[in-house]
């Protein structure tokens, strides 16, 4: 089966009907499955698919961590930047067709924050996710205030798993969870498989770390980009359906307050780590997509006003 996005999203659209829920941007502390049970009532059915940030859901565990404490020599730092500039921001950027935007960004990484960013990365994932453009080893900066960044989940399968039973115990009612991640799986135009740059519970994906990235993106004509399921709990649709369904989401989520730090700080017309909860505050949030089976037989109520 040769897929492409587009086909995709329209297979998930043809069973399901999403709804992306608002809220409020998740803390430390927020309890995210209270929250996430109280915004599906009176909107989820028997059988719908309930998708959930990864980065929102590691934010509010306190999974978040204060990148201007590491300590990164300033040779280290320069080497990391020369890889970022010279290999990503000019001979890799071409192999792999990045936009200009992020090749720009590429060419002017910035040494110190970058050489932190680098070292965390390094210690969490190793080469094969250090050594990749973004999304390092899970690692997401934007849409925190300061030098915060979020952590990966341990294991997004256990949390799906525990979400999943929370809405059973409180709402009644059997659901699929998936815990996504907007960072890029390949998926093989032509064989049933796909190359991940992260790690997931997920059937026919292959782990190459920062390879994954460069095949995909350099062999384009034969992989579709698509946002990553890193773990399911419940009745997990068909892999097609699955992989439409978190790219759907992550589209609909939009960027928040941006896509990087770098972003965010121009929005807010500040520096790097001058970005504050009270101005991320200032933007809506979606953190949790429902999506409603065509086929229930029980109708839950509008929800029109709920993003």
């Amino acid at each position: 089966m040769k897929v492409h996005v587009s086909e995709l999203i329209r297979l998930v659209l043809r069973r399901y009907k999403p709804l992306r829920l608002s809220s409020r941007i998740w803390r430390p502390g927020t309890d995210a499955h209270g929250v996430i049970v109280e915004a599906l009532k009176g909107r989820v059915s028997q059988g719908d698919i309930v998708v959930v940030s990864e980065k929102a859901l590691a934010v509010a565990r306190g999974l978040v961590f204060d990148e201007s404490l590491i300590k990164v020599s300033r040779l280290v730092s320069s080497l990391w930047s020369m890889w970022m500039r010279m290999i990503w921001g000019r001979l890799l950027a071409r192999l792999c067709s990045l936009k200009p935007w992020t090749t720009r960004w590429l060419r002017s990484y910035p040494v110190d924050e970058g050489g932190r960013h680098k070292q965390l990365a390094m210690r969490l994932g190793g080469p094969l996710e250090a050594l990749k453009p973004s999304s390092e080893a899970g690692i997401d900066g934007s849409n925190l205030p300061g030098h915060l960044v979020a952590l990966p989940i341990p294991r997004p399968d256990l949390e799906a798993e525990v979400i999943r039973l929370k809405i059973k115990r409180h709402l009644g009612l059997d659901v699929t969870v998936v815990v996504s991640d907007s960072d890029r799986l390949y998926l093989h135009r032509g064989l049933n498989l796909a190359l991940a740059s992260r790690k997931a519970k997920v059937k026919r994906t292959i782990y190459l770390g920062f390879l994954a990235f460069i095949l995909g993106r350099a062999l384009k004509s034969r992989f579709t980009p698509l946002a990553t399921p890193l773990g399911v709990s419940g009745t997990p649709p068909p892999f097609y359906v699955l992989l439409g369904m978190v790219e759907l989401a992550d589209r609909l989520r939009g960027y928040g307050a941006g896509r990087t730090v770098f972003e965010m700080a121009e929005r807010f017309n500040t520096d790097l780590g001058g970005v504050t909860w009270a101005m991320l505050d200032s933007i809506k949030h979606y953190p949790v997509v429902l999506f409603r089976s065509r086929s229930s037989r029980a109708k839950p109520p509008s929800a029109a006003n709920s993003s």
